[in-house]
């Protein structure tokens, strides 16, 4: 039987570090948590009981069983740090994004990796289930050569790297231009859970073109997208054969012969299937598109992106390729 991927983790206690808490429970023949980095005595405490997971005071304790990989999830303004102390020792890691909070900083990281420091970016948005369904699709040249992808499902550097996936762009130089203005929307909820009263607050929506001369991005966010149940999500992705609306794919088998079918998830768990609850993946027609390698494990689709960006990190460390490298996601 296979080991599980054994990672430690830099700052258990903030939201987006639970993430990694919960995958690690919910999936413990494939990922285990060595040990956490925390500072603070009570929340360390709390953290051992609530996980069964050891709790360091400092780097060299936190590193004492050799895990493969650190995952360093702390506030942009530390991460750099840590990031450095890491390399330092020769240990590989998994910066949550971004990787440091502007641009001398990512500079700085960047003169370690070409001294051979080991870093990569947890962008996990490419790998949500509909995003890299999406994105299979989009790489196969069904569509032909992708000359636009218009993302309305994240915010700044998250979006953009959706952008720059769909239409397949590396280092490229673009024209940018953007506006930003405010609207009235009812308050949704956040990271702490529904909203306990209606609230009409003003929200800011961003609207960003990409031009790269010969394909073209558009990047369009609002605030309340994330946790507002009424501003739903949108990805156009278009080429010469064929595009990619939300959850449907139009394409020509051959000039005279078009087809159009919908990306149609599969759940197992509903109404008369007693399989357990999970994500299965998504086929489009008879061909599964997206297979979740994480099936059975009862995960959010944010959640299967966060433990393929482990697996990813796990595969990298053993000599495979970059999934999203510091020069990437600084990019």
């Amino acid at each position: 039987m296979k080991k599980p991927i054994t990672f430690a983790l830099i700052g258990g206690s903030g939201w987006r570090a639970q993430f990694f808490l919960r995958i690690a429970h919910e999936l413990p023949e494939h990922f285990r948590v060595s040990s956490m980095l925390v500072r603070d005595a009570a929340k360390a405490e709390a953290l051992q009981k609530q996980w069964n997971c050891r709790c360091a005071t400092d780097l060299d304790e936190l590193l004492r069983e050799r895990p493969q990989f650190v995952v360093v999830s702390v506030p942009w303004p530390a991460t750099p740090q840590f990031l450095v102390e890491l390399a330092a020792r020769s240990v590989p890691a998994l910066s949550e994004t971004p990787p440091a909070p502007d641009l001398a900083g990512l500079v700085a990281l960047h003169e370690l990796t070409k001294s051979g420091a080991r870093i990569q970016v947890a962008e996990q948005l490419q790998f949500r289930p509909l995003h890299a369904a999406r994105l299979s699709l989009a790489h196969s040249g069904r569509l032909g050569r992708i000359s636009q992808a218009q993302v309305s499902a994240a915010h700044g550097y998250h979006g953009i790297n959706l952008l720059r996936g769909y239409l397949g762009v590396g280092g490229e130089n673009a024209t940018i231009s953007a506006r930003h203005w405010q609207s009235p929307v009812v308050q949704g909820g956040g990271r702490g859970g529904p909203p306990t009263e209606s609230n009409v607050v003003s929200e800011t929506q961003t609207l960003a073109f990409f031009d790269f001369g010969d394909r073209l991005g558009l990047l369009d966010f609002a605030d309340s997208q994330y946790f507002g149940a009424i501003r739903a999500s949108r990805t156009l992705v278009r080429g010469e054969q064929g595009e990619i609306t939300d959850r449907d794919a139009r394409y020509l088998l051959d000039f005279r012969t078009p087809v159009e079918m919908p990306f149609q998830r599969r759940d197992a768990g509903q109404d008369d299937d007693l399989r357990g609850l999970h994500h299965e993946g998504i086929l489009l027609g008879n061909e599964w598109i997206y297979r979740n390698p994480f099936a059975p494990g009862c995960l959010s689709d944010d959640e299967i992106a966060v433990a393929t960006c482990l697996q990813k990190m796990a595969e990298y460390v053993d000599g495979g390729p970059d999934f999203c490298s510091l020069a990437q996601a600084s990019q």
